[in-house]
């Protein structure tokens, strides 16, 4: 039976190299997203250990116990104690150092890297008795002298197009400031070379603006020859005042950094496997088909094998060995290709402004274990039933010349549990509808409901095929005899047209459901700041810890084209055992900034002790207009009756309730705060002059952003590029495994009616008539699976998309008409490209030789 595996393998290698690149695919997307973490992962080590080369020990101030000052315990680290660990045996040198974070503006006056909290370090440059510092060589220019002057890495002066002598404006936690860069230097810092921004400052600069003057952040140890660190760091905890101070190994530092900067970037390793697991699903059935094409054109040999003693086990080994030697070639070939996804994912994830860590590939166990049994574990499962299927075909049965049309039995039991399925998901699916909220429980549901409808219409799609293609043959049959011809050929077996057709069916369903819902999501956003944003631009804080200076109100007022800026405070309001957002407003000007649409009362009543109310506020708390909420406000611990004077629709701009703006600032964390600014321009013109001013108001601080309505709804889809970029790669990736599954059944269906075709020629019917025939038949395979996938998209997208109405008032089904129609047509242009090679070979056939074969 080995060798009979072997012999059937080598016999039918051209057919099952389409079954090889589906499943190498799916095992190149894992092999290669594998050694792209492990690649990644060991640039980071090796980023965070160059950067932290020479550093045995680090001295850090202790967390502070809860309900005592951030800073209680920042004056342990002084000069004191750095000349104290200078004489600790082991300790050969000594660095203190003050560190924190600065968001630069590039030359232009764009904010650098601001929305990455990680990606902004700043330090002090300590010269050594050599006046330099070692930590920061200088590539050009000098370090930094006083409160005036800044130093910044290569990478970023090249990102800022600065040059020695600019004036550089930057913020650290508050109002911006301008310094002259003198110096540029190198780092080795891996949250710099993983696309982060530097800046250094004298020491007494760095020591003012992250720590307090004459204290630092932490003092960097390095050690004699022979002395570990593990060593030196129990030597300088015995030294340290025990409840102030604590040391902590170089390497440990390195290991969490890398560890950290690794969490920040993990999220470009899940597309790959997204991308992999829907490959390996879809090429599964071509795995399927394949093998059960394969079984049915040997029906007579492995007849023959029954006949002269072959058990039906020997017979299932003998299927599962050959799909194991695919499954092996497809590892193989995955793997190498996954070498090349991984060399090249740094590039196409990564950016100027943000790119990802280059080095040479890991190539670990793991990788190569996924590799094999992905390959080789989903192509022998995929084997399983038509070898099944094969071992129970009776010698006798087997020796017929006409292959058996599935029982009636057994198709009965696939619409029974094809239909049960059905009603699984669609009843999942439908009890959404009613949902509000994307809950665990209800997200899980839905999940649950997507799988039991696929694989519904999976099972009954062999059933659904003859009523479908006999639609459908109304097209077809416009062509004439090769269009009823194509069409009957289709109808000829439902069961392979239908596997071939599930890979477009999938594909074509995900699409299609991921479309619809980032269509009506995007929509929903774009309406929900359309409804409740009457400014035309916002001012506001890149971090709530943030605030914005409250003068710079009044020079927002004054700019050219502003006709009105409200500030608004933003705090905390304890209500009913909840905790919602309070907006303090300024009632005279709200109605110009905010488009509120008011249930009951008015927002002219704001003042000390009355508050407006969003309506699922009210709601949850069972209070209308003139009715009195207890509440409490931001900093303030007692609880007190407030009267609510107006209820409005739920909207994002106001929060959850509104107030006078004095009483909330009075009562904030940071009384008399200002975080946003709402600006009304002058007949609502937005442009990029008036943004430029706009900043200019408020001194181009790049803690600050600068927001028109389109930018909100931008910032507010957040992940819908991400989703676009899945779409269209599920839609690549399908649209690749289809054709593959496409040709390789019309090549051999063509070789399974040699004779047929034959006869075709030998009647009179040309070999164009041929290749019309084949392409039409691809064409119609390719239509039945889409129009299945259209089918099972939006229905699944209607379904969920309650979840999402829960969180966004304005979500509706909007259907993106255009995306549907290109995916559409790209599903049919895959069914006639894909029947090209089958087609011309078909029509080459000689009439005589074909009818003469056997």
């Amino acid at each position: 039976m080995l060798k009979t595996a072997l012999r059937n393998v080598l016999a039918h290698k051209a057919r099952l190299v389409m079954t090889v690149l589906a499943v190498c695919l799916g095992v190149a997307f894992v092999s290669g997203t594998l050694v792209f973490a492990d690649s990644s992962a060991a640039a980071y080590r090796a980023a965070a250990s160059k950067s932290f080369a020479g550093v045995a020990v680090t001295v850090t101030a202790k967390e502070p116990p809860p309900g005592t000052a951030a800073n209680e315990h920042a004056d342990v680290l002084d000069d004191a104690l750095a000349r104290k660990l200078a004489g600790v045996p082991g300790v050969a040198a000594v660095r203190p150092s003050a560190e924190g974070s600065a968001v630069l503006n590039a030359a232009d006056g764009t904010p650098m890297r601001a929305d990455k909290a990680w990606a902004h370090p700043a330090a002090a440059y300590v010269p050594g008795k050599d006046s330099k510092d070692s930590r920061y060589p200088l590539v050009k220019g000098r370090a930094p002298a006083n409160g005036g002057e800044l130093a910044v890495d290569s990478g970023t002066a090249a990102a800022g197009h600065f040059r020695i002598g600019d004036m550089v404006t930057l913020a650290t936690d508050g109002p911006v400031m301008t310094k002259r860069l003198v110096g540029i230097v190198s780092t080795k810092d891996s949250r710099v070379t993983a696309g982060g921004t530097l800046a250094l400052f004298d020491k007494a600069t760095a020591q003012h603006l992250f720590a307090t003057p004459g204290h630092y952040t932490g003092i960097d140890l390095s050690a004699t020859p022979g002395t570990s660190q593990a060593e030196l760091s129990q030597r300088v905890t015995s030294v340290l005042p025990a409840d102030k101070a604590v040391a902590t190994s170089g390497s440990a530092q390195a290991a969490q950094q890398a560890t950290n900067v690794d969490m920040q970037t993990r999220g470009y390793k899940k597309m790959p496997m997204i991308f992999a697991g829907v490959a390996l699903f879809i090429g599964s059935f071509l795995v399927v088909n394949t093998f059960t094409m394969l079984i049915s054109r040997r029906t007579r040999e492995i007849a023959l094998l029954r006949a002269i003693g072959a058990s039906r086990r020997q017979v299932v080994r003998s299927v599962l060995l050959e799909a194991l030697l695919v499954g092996l070639a497809a590892s193989a070939a995955g793997f190498v290709l996954g070498l090349g996804i991984a060399s090249v994912l740094p590039d196409v994830l990564g950016t100027g402004s943000d790119p990802l860590p280059r080095g040479p590939l890991v190539i670990g166990p793991r990788s190569v274990a996924a590799a094999l049994g992905v390959g080789v574990g989903v192509t022998v499962l995929a084997a399983w039933l038509p070898s099944r299927r094969a071992a129970k075909v009776a010698p006798v049965e087997a020796m017929r010349s006409a292959e058996q049309p599935p029982s009636a039995t057994r198709s009965r039991i696939r619409a029974v549990a094809g239909l049960a399925l059905l009603a699984l998901g669609a009843g999942l699916l439908i009890s959404l509808t009613g949902a509000k909220d994307a809950s665990e429980a209800n997200l899980q549901t839905a999940m649950l409901g997507c799988v039991a409808l696929v694989v519904a219409m999976i099972v009954l799609a062999p059933l659904l095929a003859a009523p479908v293609l006999r639609l459908t043959g109304r097209l077809t049959r416009r062509f004439g005899v090769t269009g009823r011809l194509a069409q009957e050929n289709a109808l000829r077996d439902p069961r392979r047209t239908a596997a071939t057709a599930s890979a477009l069916m999938i594909s074509t369903a995900l699409v299609a459901g991921l479309a619809v819902i980032g269509n009506s999501t995007g929509q929903a956003l774009d309406h929900q700041a359309a409804a409740g944003l009457g400014a035309d631009y916002v001012i506001g804080t890149r971090t709530p810890t943030l605030t914005v200076d409250p003068a710079a109100v009044q020079r927002v007022a004054g700019t050219p084209g502003v006709r009105t800026a409200t500030a608004v405070t933003d705090s905390t309001l304890f209500a009913g055992g909840s905790v919602r957002e309070i907006s303090g407003v300024d009632p005279a000007t709200v109605k110009e900034v905010m488009k509120l649409d008011l249930t009951s009362g008015s927002l002219a009543d704001l003042g000390p002790g009355r508050i407006a109310l969003s309506s699922s506020l009210a709601r949850e708390n069972g209070v209308s207009t003139g009715g009195r909420i207890n509440a409490s406000m931001g900093r303030s611990q007692d609880f007190k009756k407030y009267t609510v004077v107006a209820v409005y629709k739920d909207n994002p701009i106001a929060h959850g309730a509104l107030g006078a703006r004095t009483e909330v600032a009075k009562n904030s964390f940071n009384p008399g705060s200002v975080q946003r600014i709402l600006v009304r321009t002058e007949d609502g013109a937005v442009s990029k002059n008036t943004e430029d001013r706009l900043r200019t108001a408020v001194g181009n601080n790049p803690l600050l952003k600068v927001q028109d309505r389109k930018t909100l709804v931008r910032e507010a889809a957040g992940t819908m590029g991400d989703l676009l970029t899945l779409m269209y790669g599920l839609l690549a990736i399908g649209v690749v495994i289809a054709a593959l599954g496409i040709v390789n059944t019309l090549a051999m269906s063509v070789a399974e009616r040699t004779r047929e075709i034959g006869v075709l020629r030998a009647i009179g019917l040309d070999r164009a008539g041929i290749r019309r025939m084949i392409r039409l038949e691809a064409v119609t395979v390719a239509a039945f699976g889409t129009l299945l996938g259209l089918a099972g998209g939006l229905f699944s997208a209607w379904a969920v998309g309650s979840l999402a109405n829960g969180a966004m008032e304005q979500y509706s089904l909007a259907l993106p008409w255009g995306t549907l129609l290109l995916v559409c047509l790209v599903s049919l242009a895959v069914g006639a490209v894909a029947a090209a090679v089958p087609a011309r070979r078909a029509a080459a056939l000689s009439p005589l030789e074909a009818v003469a074969e056997a």
